[in-house]
């Protein structure tokens, strides 16, 4: 059977720890939670993207993407910008060392949604017969 292929396949390194792996009990439900937490509560709530998964890892990208910008432009800006609004030179230097970790870790779950994304994807397609 074609899906027990797709879900037999080595699982990312980029695959974030909480979420079930496909083919486990549950795994979607545990997808779309912690894809719930990445974006704003408002949108977490609606009922359209509790039940859709698959739109709900899209916002959560589109959303992720908008941070990253974010953090490079605050990242890129600091060292012009803060001394400026009266920031020691050692706050300036942590503020840029807060940015870049950030901006590690936003890339991280970037990458995690992008798998449990094509994840879900795959499995809505193949309960779709696609």
């Amino acid at each position: 059977m074609h899906m027990s292929l797709t879900y037999s396949s080595p699982i990312s390194t980029d695959w974030p720890c909480q979420v079930k792996t496909p083919g486990n009990r549950d795994w979607e439900r545990s997808a779309a939670k912690w894809l719930r937490e990445l974006v704003p509560t408002r949108y977490a709530s609606y009922p359209l993207l509790i039940r859709q998964p698959v739109l709900l890892a899209r916002h959560a990208q589109i959303q992720l993407q908008q941070e990253i910008r974010v953090v490079r432009t605050a990242l890129h800006s600091a060292r012009a910008e803060l001394p400026a609004m009266g920031m020691h030179e050692s706050v300036i230097e942590h503020t840029i060392k807060l940015y870049a970790a950030e901006l590690t870790q936003l890339n991280h779950i970037a990458r995690g949604v992008r798998v449990v994304t094509q994840a879900l994807v795959e499995s809505h397609n193949a309960r779709q017969g696609h």
